[in-house]
């Protein structure tokens, strides 16, 4: 029989907690999602879910050259990985306006971009940068509905686009919408609320072409969107989760078809009794921001969670004696992409055998920058 594609033939030389990545299935998940937005022109990924340069060479080995980032550290990652385009899609203010100067003068081959909802701190970024000789393109960030951050896709989107245009330091990169808050399980009503919810997003940006602004992309959407905007030719998709996928998603879409490519190795700590585990994958190994079980362990899919603390999971379990202390388990957390902030490595796992680690290298705050 053939081993689980998750299972480690090596495990006991592994310390756990562990997050381990599986570069096969990761290279399969870059073939879906080029295949889902019809060639890689207009994708420009998400590097947050994984932050690890050899994730990103990955995608460029597929053709992929244009990237998408949360932090300064990640776009300095970015950069150093030889990427060419890279849009840090969070607002630059205080301090990390001139951090964000620093990067653009660090790396002048790269294109730089970033978003802006906010006329002071676009002015401050636009002195900044032309006070280093410096230029990166600004996307007006849109708020169709997640209510985070972003403005109303109306006449002061213009306003500030227009200031964008006028000011130097700066140049027009288009707008930029995340749309988290749609997470309808049903297809067709995925559908019909990014239909509904962009449609005064399209409307604008007719309306600044009209007026003669030069709109290079529309950056849409992360994965539970992916698939409706791929079929749209004028967006720009910027998928992550996809990469690794998690249980999350896969359990909410279950029509969006990608491979999990990473899990957690851990092992059995302690057996309280005859009903319950204690696994060493507390919350500084995957993380909480979910209310139920925040780890799917493969293995002990009826396991239901009782304690959660920092280097704990307690799970009740049918047959909690069959599991002796020092059993390794292997779960797939619920949200991936900020579990893997809490692993400073991961674990490279090819043919069923752990073969390599690589660095979570932009999951700190700072690089060099």
């Amino acid at each position: 029989m053939e081993a689980a594609w998750y299972r480690l033939e090596n495990e006991q030389q592994i310390a756990s907690p562990a997050l381990v990545v599986y570069p096969q299935r990761i290279e399969e998940n870059i073939r879906r999602m080029i295949a889902m937005a019809g060639g890689t022109e207009r994708l420009r990924p998400h590097v947050k879910t994984h932050k690890m340069v050899e994730v990103v060479r990955l995608q460029q080995r597929a053709g992929i050259e244009r990237f998408k980032c949360s932090t300064i550290a990640e776009a300095e990652m970015l950069a150093r990985s030889d990427a060419t385009d890279v849009q840090l899609a969070y607002p630059m203010v205080g301090p990390n306006i001139g951090r964000f100067a620093r990067l653009v003068d660090s790396f002048r081959g790269v294109r730089f971009s970033t978003i802006a909802d906010d006329e002071t701190a676009l002015r401050a970024l636009a002195n900044v940068l032309r006070e280093a000789d410096a230029e990166a393109g600004v996307l007006v960030d849109l708020d169709v509905g997640l209510h985070r951050s972003g403005i109303e896709p109306d006449e002061r989107a213009i306003a500030l686009y227009r200031l964008i245009d006028a000011l130097p330091g700066v140049r027009p990169g288009g707008l930029h919408i995340y749309d988290g808050h749609i997470k309808d399980s049903d297809p067709r009503l995925r559908r019909q609320r990014v239909e509904h919810d962009y449609a005064a997003v399209w409307q604008l940006r007719d309306e600044l072409v009209r007026q003669g602004f030069d709109v290079p992309e529309v950056v849409v959407g992360g994965t539970p969107t992916f698939p409706i905007h791929a079929g749209n030719p004028r967006a720009t998709c910027s998928p992550g989760t996809c990469l690794l996928w998690d249980y999350g998603y896969a359990s909410r879409f279950p029509d969006i078809e990608f491979l999990h490519a990473a899990c957690l190795l851990g092992r059995v700590i302690s057996r309280p009794d005859g009903g319950r585990l204690c696994l060493d994958l507390g919350y500084k190994a995957v993380s909480p921001d979910h209310a139920g079980l925040r780890v799917w362990l493969i293995d002990l899919p009826d396991a239901e969670p009782c304690v959660h603390n920092e280097e704990h999971l307690t799970v009740r379990v049918a047959d909690a004696q069959a599991y002796a202390v020092g059993t390794s388990v292997y779960g797939i957390p619920y949200h991936i992409c900020p579990t893997t902030a809490l692993h400073r490595e991961a674990v490279v796992a090819q043919h069923g055998k752990a073969v390599d680690v690589w660095s979570v290298a932009a999951r700190d705050r700072k690089l060099t920058i």
